[in-house]
C-alpha cells in the first residue's frame, strides 16, 4: 500500500466510549480489553503517520438537548440520548488522550449518525487528497465501523478493516461482524499486518523514485 494514497480513519475514539467514567464505556469495556484495541489503534496511527499516511479522526457529537436528531430516537441513537453521551464541549465527546490528533491529522466534523460519510465532508477530503485505500478502526464494530465500511466500498475505495482496532458491546456482535460481514465489503487484517504493508509500500515508492 502506498502511504501517500492511504488514510487511517479512526471512528469515535472518544472518552464516552474509551475511558473509565465515559457514558458508554461500560458497554464496550469488555470488547476493548479482548482486542486491546485502544493500544493497537495508537500503534497503527503512530506507525502509519510516520510512514506518510493520512490520519483522519471522525468523532460524533451533538448539541446539548440533541436537537439535531428526531425527538423520538430509537435503536442505537436512543441509547446515545438516554445515556447523555457525546455532548459537544463536554469531556465525554473529546477524543481520548492516547489518540489526541497531531497537527498534521485531520478531524472531520458533522458526524451525527452511523455512517461517517453521511453527514460529513469525509468523501471530499479523501478524494481531494488522492486517497485510494481507507483503513477503518473504532466503535462500534457492527455499527458505525460497519456502516462506514459499506459506504467506502460502494464509493470505490479499497477498504481495510483493522480487526484488532475495533470493539462492540459484546464479544458475539464483534466476532459475528468480523467473520461474516467484514469480508464482504473489505479486506480485514490486524493492525500489525496493515502497518507492514503501508511501511513496505512507502519503501517501494521511494525506491521507484530513486531515493
Amino acid at each position: 500500500m502506498d502511504p501517500r494514497s492511504t488514510a487511517v480513519v479512526l471512528i469515535e475514539f472518544q472518552n464516552d466510549f474509551t475511558s473509565e467514567g465515559g457514558a458508554l464505556h461500560g458497554a464496550v469495556a469488555g470488547s476493548m480489553a479482548e482486542t486491546n484495541m485502544l493500544e493497537n489503534a495508537k500503534a497503527v496511527a503512530d506507525a502509519a503517520r510516520e510512514a506518510g499516511a493520512t490520519i483522519i479522526h471522525v468523532p460524533i457529537s451533538f448539541a446539548n438537548g440533541y436537537q439535531e436528531i428526531t425527538g423520538s430516537p430509537y435503536g442505537i441513537l436512543k441509547g446515545v440520548v438516554d445515556s447523555n453521551a457525546f455532548v459537544k464541549g463536554e469531556w465525554g465527546a473529546e477524543i481520548v488522550d492516547e489518540l489526541r490528533p497531531e497537527p498534521q491529522d485531520i478531524v472531520v466534523e458533522g458526524k451525527r449518525g452511523l455512517d461517517a460519510f453521511a453527514s460529513t465532508n469525509l468523501d471530499f477530503i479523501l478524494r481531494s487528497k488522492g486517497i485510494q485505500t481507507v483503513a477503518l478502526g473504532g466503535f462500534l464494530t457492527n455499527c458505525c465501523v460497519e456502516s462506514t465500511m459499506r459506504s467506502a466500498y460502494e464509493r470505490g475505495f479499497e477498504v481495510v478493516t483493522l480487526s484488532d482496532c475495533v470493539a462492540a458491546t459484546s464479544s458475539e456482535e464483534h466476532a459475528n461482524a468480523i467473520q461474516y460481514d467484514f469480508p464482504m465489503f473489505s479486506k480485514p487484517m490486524k493492525g500489525k499486518e496493515f502497518v507492514e504493508q503501508v511501511a513496505g509500500g512507502g519503501a517501494a515508492a521511494d525506491t521507484s523514485r530513486g531515493y
